[in-house]
């Protein structure tokens, strides 16, 4: 077997698309930081879940729909701060520490501002965004506890919208340089405060009154602060303590005079505010998505919240080989060296579809188990649930394939044709479809899952040929120098 992989390593196929030692320890250490902060994080969130419905399954439903929002704001932050890391990415591949550091104080900005437009929205308009989520009711009661929990969760989370973004613009930037042990420290650390703080809150231990739903939105606002306050502090305790590492050195004055050079404004906001349309723009689609879902019954909001919340467990292998793309793609590019730029790509999608149909394979043969976690669930949101999983299992090749291909676009500051790769594709293609088949046809929730996930067979193929075509292969930082 050995041999086998040696001699299938030093073949043709072998030096263009599987790599070396080197790559894959360059690529890992990346990469399993990542996934231990999100697999981490995506286990609390599947705790988190857990101790929400077994209170009830309209507690369940009603934080649900509330995190739709909320999920929405996320990608709006992911990408504010994305344009920023993507020249933060090259300047550093470019020795440019001022560049990089220019680059964070851009994206503390857009954090900041985005996270006041939301805090805005959510003060006035959480009550009439919930209540689009609640189709057809088992009863009023229901419906009005639902509608209560959204709401409440909401505004407690108004809260917790500043830390995030604060944490975000820091993390993207340090990973764009190479560093995610400190992101993942704090995410870590992050998510055990959330998972004890949740048990305490929600079901009122240690003395606390029981706050159900309430009690978990004070404990993420809670790990939230306690993530970004990590985060900072261990950032500039490393600078200050590894002046010459030039992971940290951006950090060295970034806050002394705050000034950003108006031409550098100008290109990043030219190349990032189509990520930050097309992460809004997209996150509303997948919301859009759940509620045309959510059109079929109550049953399907919580089925799709045991599928979402289980299939995340799974999908952080495969998601975070965006950052890996990120980072092993833009560095090259900051350095015009063109020709390593595309060797890496063609090893990290090879790599990235072995994950995927290791991983989906796995996933579809203990699929039919999973939901039985969920205990307070009836049989019927059970099946759902299972036939959910089996169809984002079967894929997770294709949706691997799309993840990878945005972001190696995205490195070469391709950001209008990533808009509409990603974002454009999704009102055009998907929305529709599924609009017309929940409207104008009486398929089941599992045909119309089916597809829907099928569509995305078009996003591969429009993937594949953007990547071919190379249009991805530019220096965006040369001029700044």
């Amino acid at each position: 077997m050995k041999n086998a992989l040696q001699k299938l390593s030093k073949s043709r196929f072998g030096k263009r698309y599987i790599g070396d030692r080197a790559f894959y320890m360059a690529v890992l250490s990346i990469v399993i930081p990542v996934v231990i902060q999100n697999s981490i994080s995506n286990f609390v969130s599947l705790l988190d879940n857990l101790m929400v419905a077994a209170v009830s399954t309209n507690q369940m439903n009603g934080v649900s729909i509330a995190n739709q929002m909320v999920f929405v704001f996320n990608l709006c932050i992911f990408g504010g701060v994305a344009g920023p890391s993507i020249f933060a990415a090259q300047f550093y591949g470019a020795g440019d520490r001022k560049g990089v550091r220019d680059s964070f104080r851009f994206s503390m900005v857009i954090a900041i501002g985005v996270s006041a437009v939301a805090a805005l929205i959510f003060a006035f308009f959480r009550t009439p965004l919930v209540n689009t989520y609640i189709n057809n009711p088992e009863s009023t009661e229901a419906a009005r506890e639902m509608l209560e929990v959204g709401s409440d969760y909401l505004m407690i989370m108004m809260a917790g919208l500043l830390p995030f973004s604060i944490s975000q613009a820091y993390a993207s930037v340090l990973r764009s340089c190479g560093e995610t042990r400190i992101p993942m420290f704090a995410a870590v650390a992050s998510v055990l405060v959330n998972l004890v703080l949740n048990a305490v809150l929600i079901f009122g231990l240690l003395g606390f009154a029981p706050m159900k739903a309430k009690g978990a939105a004070i404990a993420t606002v809670i790990s939230r602060y306690v993530e970004m306050l990590i985060i900072v502090i261990m950032s500039h305790t490393r600078e200050k303590k590894y002046p010459s590492n030039p992971a940290y050195r951006f950090l060295e004055g970034a806050y002394k005079n705050f000034s950003i050079p108006m031409q550098l404004v100008k290109k990043i906001t030219v190349k990032g505010l189509p990520l930050l349309l097309n992460e809004a723009a997209w996150s509303m689609g997948m919301a859009m998505l759940a509620q045309l879902y959510s059109r079929l019954g109550t049953d399907v909001v919580a089925a799709q919240t045991i599928t979402s919340t289980i299939a995340n467990l799974f999908n952080v292998f495969f998601l975070s080989m965006g950052t890996a793309a990120s980072v092993m793609v833009g560095q090259p590019l900051g350095m015009s060296d063109f020709e390593g730029a595309k060797r890496n790509v063609r090893r990290i999608m090879f790599f990235q579809m072995c994950i995927c149909f290791t991983i989906g394979t796995m996933m579809f043969f203990i699929s039919p188990l999973l939901p039985y976690c969920f205990k307070e669930a009836d049989a019927a949101i059970r099946e759902i649930a299972t036939g959910m999983l089996c169809v984002t299992a079967c894929a997770m090749p294709v949706n691997g394939f799309a993840h990878c291909s945005y972001f190696i676009l995205r490195s070469g500051g391709r950001t209008i044709i990533t808009f509409l790769f990603d974002s454009a594709y999704t009102w055009l293609i998907p929305i529709p479809l599924v609009y017309a088949l929940v409207t104008y046809t009486p398929l089941p929730i599992l045909a119309v899952f089916i597809l829907c996930h099928a569509a995305d067979l078009i996003k591969v193929a429009l993937g594949a040929i953007l990547l071919k075509k190379g249009v991805w292969i530019r220096n965006i930082v040369a001029a700044s120098e």
